[in-house]
């Protein structure tokens, strides 16, 4: 029975967790979340707050872990942190405290993708969110759409060029005067939103779009959010028309993701599809992919939110991945701002 405490602090929240078993039977036994709400106040993350709020939290964010655990460090197996992608100040409070421990400790210590932990998320609660699968990754940074063919092997289909999908969100939401993060305050507008009064284009999706295309599989949510700011410029009763605005932004960047994703799984004859990041919090985005997917006889997983938002379990869970697969991260291990997903294999 291998036991890995996992590391996340590639953004604004602190997280640890400890995660037993073998291979992908894994029980998670403790996971503790801290957000910094303080961000709110900016309508967006500051780097260097998010930063100085790990340095103060992650000594007691790691004890209740392990306490809720009811384990110690001398039990551990692995410590598994989060080393990229995010921002390189709060990676480094995770990565610098994660190798103290396992220097002192001497356990083995494993440096995790952020992605790749949004992969395995799902996986924590479905046992059968395995491969091999489509992935769809929305947050806040990343929107990407992967064919997984086992764990540790990745085929990059597509990828934003410009906004990411929880971007947009944040971004709208600030359009039309709502409060930081934007996503879940967009989706609640929106159900009360006219889905006839405005209407915006899907960003390329073209219907005689050929798999060879380079936008087949491509997102680009900039136009939509600039479509979204000509429309409230141009209202003359913007309390009025927000809902309605809100209702025509998520259905087109909804309509979007769907559409992509189902191209994924016919071209790659995928019967499950694994949804992962923040934006996978969206229920409406959850119920969107699984109609237009039961069609085709695919089955969806989404993870809860608890586990869809930036946390320590997802990393640990593909910690025991790495660690079962003889990895290892000598104290060198840094953190940087961008990396691609390891396993990545060609289009």
């Amino acid at each position: 029975m291998t036991r890995i405490l996992g590391i996340e602090t590639s953004c604004d929240e602190t997280s640890a967790a400890v995660l037993e078993g073998d291979g992908d039977d894994v029980a998670q036994k403790s996971l503790v979340i801290l957000s910094q709400d303080i961000h709110r106040v900016f309508g967006g993350v500051v780097p260097e707050i998010a930063s100085r709020a790990h340095l103060t939290s992650i000594v007691p964010v790691v004890e209740r872990a392990l306490e809720e655990a009811e384990t110690s460090l001398d039990d551990l197996d692995a410590v598994a942190v989060t080393n990229t992608p995010g921002l390189v100040g709060a990676l480094l409070v995770g990565v610098s405290y994660g190798k103290a421990l396992a220097f002192s400790h001497d356990i083995p210590l494993l440096g995790i993708h952020h992605m790749e932990g949004h992969l395995f998320a799902a996986a924590l609660e479905h046992r059968d969110a395995v491969p091999p699968f489509t992935a769809l990754l929305v947050s806040g940074g990343h929107t990407l759409l992967l064919d997984v063919e086992a764990w540790g092997k990745y085929r990059l289909l597509g990828a934003t060029r410009d906004d990411a999908a929880g971007e947009a969100f944040d971004k709208v939401a600030k359009l039309l005067g709502l409060p930081y993060p934007g996503g879940r305050y967009v989706e609640q507008l929106a159900r009360d939103g006219d889905p006839k009064r405005f209407h915006f284009s899907r960003p390329m999706l073209r219907k005689n779009a050929l798999p060879a295309d380079e936008d087949y599989y491509a997102f680009s949510f900039s136009g939509l959010k600039t479509a979204v700011l000509n429309a409230v410029r141009a209202s003359k009763n913007i309390d009025a028309d927000k809902a309605d605005i809100a209702r025509a932004f998520q259905d087109s960047l909804i309509d979007t993701l769907v559409e992509k994703t189902s191209r994924a799984a016919n071209a790659f004859s995928r019967q499950r599809v694994v949804l992962g990041g923040g934006v996978a919090c969206n229920g409406t985005l959850a119920a969107a992919m699984r109609a237009r997917l039961a069609r085709d006889g695919v089955t969806v997983f989404t993870p809860t939110p608890r586990l869809a938002t930036d946390n320590a379990a997802m990393i640990a869970r593909a910690g025991f991945f790495r660690f079962e697969q003889g990895e290892r991260a000598g104290l060198d291990l840094n953190a940087y701002a961008s990396r691609p997903i390891p396993g990545l294999v060609a289009a």
